[in-house]
Formats: C-alpha cells, structure tokens, sequence
C-alpha cells in the first residue's frame, strides 16, 4: 500500500497503518492474541516468544505491530520487543518467506540463538524449524548475514519480560 505521493511524482512510501496496539488482553493462545482497545477487538499473531512473556487475560499490554495488508486480508503481527519485529522485518524481506512463516521461524528459536545462527551461518540450525527446508534456511543465511550487525545487543541481553500496565 502506497501513499499518494508516487502521483505526485515523488518517491512513494509504504504507509504504516498500525505501529502499536495499547489494550486490555482477552484471549491468549500461543500463535494469537486478541487485544480490545476502544471497544474493538484486534486479533494479533504473534510468536512462542511474546506469548510466553505476556501476562494473563485480562492485563493491559502494549505490542509493537506490523500490518501486513494484501488485496484479500488486513493482518496484523505483533511483538513484545522491538528486536523481534525487527528480525521479523528483516526475514519477511527474504525471497520466499512471508509472514507466517516468518513468526514460524521466531517461534522456533529464542531470538538470540536464531540471531547466532543466522550469523555464523549454521542453516543445519534453521532446518529443524517445522517449514523450513536446507534451501530456505540457506537463503535466511545469505541473505540476512551480514544484515543483523544491530540485532542481539541491548536490550537482546534481557529476557523479554511483560508486565501489566498501569
């Protein structure tokens, strides 16, 4: 989805629809949440990783969101860190991986383990992912090697934690 620019003449840019989600947390289950902000509920999918840090139904959360919008759905993927939207961002960004796959492979490491393996290049690693073939993990490799330099410092040091806001 782009903005109006490119009619304009300008260089045209991906429209960031929602970036957050702020509510209270109604459901939870391990690839879904739904989150009720302004009386609607958003259903979210989400990784094994924010799941196990969020608190019980019921508190209110904050995720980060990527909206991901095509001609016949309006989904969003939400993340407790910003890390893991990042590393979510960089792999939808690897030919042949979209977003379910890629919070599939978020799901089946801890982030800085996938983030080491990515980056010494251990696809064998990346393998025992459920949908993840020698060939897609070789392609992750490649393609995002050299590209996590500012992912697993800071705040990859913590363990994500989730609190209930107040």
């Amino acid at each position: 989805m782009y903005n109006n620019l490119a009619a304009a003449g300008r260089e045209a840019r991906p429209t960031v629809m929602i970036a957050a989600l702020r509510g209270v947390l109604t459901e939870k289950h391990p690839n879904l949440v739904i989150v009720e902000a302004g009386g609607v509920g958003y259903a979210v999918t989400i990784p094994i990783s924010t799941f196990s840090a969020l608190p019980p139904p019921g508190a209110e959360v904050r995720l980060r969101i990527y909206t991901h919008v095509r001609e016949d759905a309006f989904s969003l993927y939400g993340f407790l860190t910003g890390e893991e939207k990042t590393l979510f961002e960089k792999l939808i960004g690897v030919s042949g991986i979209g977003p379910k796959l890629a919070v599939t492979v978020l799901s089946g490491l801890p982030v800085q383990e996938l983030i080491g393996s990515i980056r010494q290049g251990l696809a064998e690693q990346l393998v025992r992912i459920p949908g993840v073939g020698k060939k897609t993990a070789e392609r992750i490799v490649l393609e995002l090697r050299d590209k996590l330099e500012m992912l697993g410092a800071g705040e990859a040091a913590a363990a994500p934690q989730a609190t209930a806001l107040s």
